[in-house]
């Protein structure tokens, strides 16, 4: 009698290893798609920063470059490609002519000194297919001698 009832458990035994075979191996493979996902946000997380670096340095480039007279007599749209850092500027005048400058307005006694404002838009596009993008814009006063 001993041996009908042991042979039998032995049935079940396997039934129930095989069931918990299946819902282990269910487990492991979601476990493996969420780290892959956690991979991928976490690159894409990483270009992000990189392109806002790059367009960060690429507009301090612009405006390092362009001060000056450039900036002063600017009256059209100009665009520039920086290839190094693979951003696009572009520098667009906000108002012809002279205007009040917003930081000081006790530096300039008698209106001897105004302000051209021109805008910098850098843009930088990142991630898979380029379908990421990162735009900085930022405004810039450049001080002249009223009237020049």
């Amino acid at each position: 009698m001993m041996n009908g009832s042991f042979y039998k458990q032995q049935g079940i035994v396997l039934f129930f290893s095989l069931i918990i075979l299946i819902i282990m191996t269910v487990i492991g493979v979601a476990l493996a798609v969420n780290s892959t996902q956690s991979l991928r946000m976490a690159g894409a997380g990483s270009e992000r920063i990189g392109a806002m670096m790059s367009v960060q340095g690429a507009q301090d480039k612009v405006i390092t470059n362009k001060q000056g007279k450039v900036m002063a007599t600017m009256n059209a749209v100009t665009t520039d490609l920086d290839d190094a850092l693979g951003v696009i500027n572009t520098m667009t005048p906000m108002t012809v002519g002279d205007v009040n400058c917003q930081r000081s307005t006790k530096a300039n006694s008698g209106n001897l000194i105004s302000c051209r404002r021109v805008e910098i838009s850098s843009a930088a596009a990142f991630g898979r297919n380029n379908l990421g993008q990162v735009t900085v814009v930022s405004g810039i006063e450049q001080e002249v001698l009223t009237g020049s």
